[in-house]
């Protein structure tokens, strides 16, 4: 039997290569609502325009016929943000899910799966002692508070029994074609300019973007996905010493990371307003994914090392071109 999937953000990096594999389902429809861009997607994909994401879209077209959602749109996380943008972000993040999952249930949508975020669970975890799935939430930033907040606003909904939902939190996603800050750091990697990095000694959850797009997968069917929140990752943590020499190698370089204290790279980046930074180069985040096979039997297909090479060739083709 046929189904059909709407998938939100379906321009972005998550969004796009979730509907490239949800194509590639046997008896799949999938439908794209967009802004006005020019998009590349495959010929059979629906696509409708639709105007920003707020709460008054209007998204009863886009739904009619849909047996799941897939929101993995937002207003991301952005640097330097300031006290009133928790409102800009409740905007999209909040008011814009909860208008497509009410109009999702008015449809007769079964599903309704939210890509939420790891800054749900905080921002950092002292080492050997993950954030689970089922931790009491402690977001920080605006990004995360607004993601928290329509996390309880859909479960609200799937208590009363008007739709299935599903609550995906990923850490850092990378993958071919990543961008911001992790295609930074792969810039500088690959300068051979000698860099500070030689010992850090903390515990990072990463996971691929092929990880990130199988869960959401499973989780369109599996009958015990429905009402229930799953952190996402590749299964290996690693330092930042050990990320950042695992690149080296796979971007071919020559870069030598030598040892500087910690404290004192912490210190410098405080001073120079990059504090940010400093808590992801420096501090532990880790994550705990027993809950993902216990319930579903799924385990991350894509090993870390196999995802950072291709990463890394993806970065060093697209230079050359």
């Amino acid at each position: 039997m046929s189904k059909k999937i709407l998938v939100t953000g379906a321009t972005g990096f998550l969004g796009h290569a979730l509907l490239q594999r949800i194509c590639a389902m046997p008896d799949s429809k999938v439908v794209a609502p967009i802004r006005n861009i020019k998009c590349n997607f495959p010929g059979s994909v629906e696509t409708l325009h639709i105007g920003n994401i707020d709460h008054a879209t209007d998204w009863s077209t886009a739904l009619d016929g849909v047996d799941t959602v897939v929101h993995a749109a937002a207003r991301v996380h952005v640097m330097h943000e300031n006290a009133e943008s928790i409102e800009k972000f409740r905007a999209v993040n909040v008011k814009g899910t909860l208008r497509l999952a009410n109009q999702a249930v008015e449809a007769g949508v079964k599903r309704f799966i939210f890509i939420s975020s790891i800054k749900v669970n905080g921002e950092c975890t002292p080492p050997g002692k993950p954030f689970h799935a089922d931790d009491n939430p402690l977001p920080l930033d605006a990004y995360g508070v607004s993601k928290y907040e329509a996390e309880q606003q859909l479960l609200s909904m799937a208590d009363q029994g008007l739709i299935e939902v599903v609550i995906i939190r990923p850490v850092l996603i990378y993958g071919p074609g990543v961008g911001a800050n992790f295609q930074q750091m792969m810039r500088w990697l690959s300068t051979g300019i000698p860099l500070p990095f030689g010992g850090v000694d903390n515990k990072r959850s990463l996971v691929s973007l092929d990880n990130v797009v199988d869960l959401v997968v499973t989780c369109i069917d599996h009958p015990r996905a429905a009402n229930q929140i799953f952190l996402v990752s590749d299964g290996e943590d690693v330092s930042t010493t050990q990320l950042m020499n695992c690149l080296v190698t796979y971007l071919g370089a020559n870069t030598w990371l030598f040892p500087i204290s910690t404290k004192i790279l912490i210190l410098f980046a405080q001073l120079t307003g990059r504090r940010s930074v400093a808590q992801r180069l420096f501090s532990s985040l880790q994550v705990d994914i027993k809950k993902n096979e216990e319930l579903l039997g799924w385990r991350p297909p894509v090993r870390l090392a196999d995802g950072l090479k291709s990463t890394a060739t993806f970065f060093l083709r697209s230079r050359k071109q």
